[in-house]
């Protein structure tokens, strides 16, 4: 039995409502992801119940086979489950249904392997408007794609413009705009912004955006964000040592921040990208050791009038941190946890994940009232963040895990290095 469900989703800064049908159950729990943090760009969901302890058995709805190593985080839009993932060689983009089904699976190009030991040729996540789908790889293939995975075009930015120089796997994904596909390649030696159009791939515009800064510091692994800033469409971009704002429909330049990296530190790179909380940008920078909260308002150079709050101490160099109900969760490299007001950056607690040699890579998700934090040996975390912080359970996966965890219509979807995973009650 079906039944009409009308959601009200968060794009580009803008409150839509969607209608669709879908399955009984689904009523009551969020139905779509359709970007690597979610329909709110934040990393959480405020809708659904979700399992606590699980494993690579327990808990498990279905898990299906991955055709090789791929780090980038599940997308959902209604009936389909969406990917990048090398295959035999090359990129591709995988489809499968509720029953972790393969669907379709559409191939765009050679892979370029990545070279890190938690990287992939394909890190950068797939991304969907509703209407069509996108998807970037390490190769600098980019491509658009039906719902169904026909491939519409196809373009490459590194043989177009220029190989990438970053140290390690490309990870920004791209965002979209009313009208563009948007990609930010920020590296040493030609840094821009380049936006698509959705349906023909013609290049609408491309913006440099190159900046001087110590050594690798003008690296940047970071997705940014589209928003509606002073009544028009904007582009928030987190990378080279400053936060900046683009007119979406040229690229030029509205405003910038500067200031993270004062005493000139070389190999600052950014790698967690930026969070949003109304007017608040959430910036993680100094390889983990500050955070900073920063007013989108004003033109120009804000740098003096826009910084409204820093954290010395606290920070995530990996992982982007996740917003919920005004409240940033960070989770640093080594299983930290800090809960943080966006507006004023007070720390409300702290917490911490039992020690381990091992890192975290993967950003974490909030979810009824739980944040889910995956370890790069397999191992998911979980606490109750209702009242504090509340440890509740260490969750075994059996395998690596890069990507991030999706909680959508009362499932966890886990990315793991060689199987995807729906858990449930």
């Amino acid at each position: 039995m079906k039944t009409k469900v009308t959601l009200k989703i968060k794009v580009a800064g803008l409150v839509v409502g969607l209608a669709l049908l879908s399955p009984k159950w689904i009523v009551g729990a969020e139905a779509n992801w359709p970007n690597w943090r979610g329909a709110g760009e934040n990393g959480s969901t405020s809708i659904g119940s979700y399992v606590a302890k699980f494993d690579n058995e327990k808990n498990v709805k279905w898990k299906t086979e991955l055709p090789a190593k791929g780090c980038s985080t599940p997308i959902v839009w209604q009936d389909q489950i969406i990917i990048t993932s090398p295959n035999d060689g090359n990129d591709t983009l995988i489809s499968f249904d509720w029953n972790g089904k393969k669907q379709w699976q559409t191939t765009i190009g050679s892979e370029r392997a990545g070279k890190h030991r938690n990287g992939s040729g394909s890190n950068p996540s797939a991304i969907t408007d509703g209407k069509l789908l996108f998807a970037y790889f390490k190769s600098g293939n980019l491509a658009s794609f039906t719902l169904n995975g026909k491939l519409l075009w196809k373009t490459n930015l590194q043989e177009r413009f220029a190989r990438d120089t970053l140290y390690w796997d490309i990870g920004t994904s791209p965002v979209l705009t009313s009208k563009h596909v948007v990609l930010a390649v920020m590296h040493s030696g030609g840094s821009y912004l380049a936006a698509f159009n959705k349906r023909t791939g013609e290049l609408a515009w491309k913006e440099p955006r190159n900046y001087k800064t110590p050594v690798e510091c003008d690296h940047s692994y970071a997705t940014p964000h589209v928003v509606q800033y002073q009544g028009r469409e904007a582009i928030v971009v987190w990378g080279a040592e400053r936060l900046t704002i683009h007119n979406a429909s040229n690229g030029k330049l509205f405003w910038t921040c500067e200031g993270f990296n004062p005493d000139k530190r070389g190999n600052w790179v950014q790698v967690a990208s930026s969070v949003l909380d109304g007017n608040m940008a959430i910036v993680p920078y100094g390889r983990g050791k500050h955070i900073a909260g920063i007013e989108l308002s004003g033109d120009g150079n804000v740098t003096q009038s826009n910084r409204k709050w820093t954290l010395n101490g606290t920070g995530s160099f990996v992982p982007t941190p996740a917003i919920q109900d005004g409240k940033v969760y960070v989770l640093g490299d080594r299983g930290q946890v800090a809960c943080l007001d966006a507006k004023t950056g007070k720390k409300l607690w702290d917490g911490q994940f039992p020690k381990h040699r091992a890192s975290y890579y993967a950003s974490p998700t909030v979810a009824d009232s739980k944040i889910y934090a995956p370890r790069e040996d397999g191992v998911i975390m979980v606490a109750s963040i209702s009242d504090g912080f509340q440890f509740l359970s260490e969750n075994n996966m059996g395998e690596r895990i890069i990507a991030t965890t999706v909680p959508v219509r009362d499932q966890l979807l886990i990315r793991g290095e060689k199987h995807l995973f729906c858990i449930t009650k």
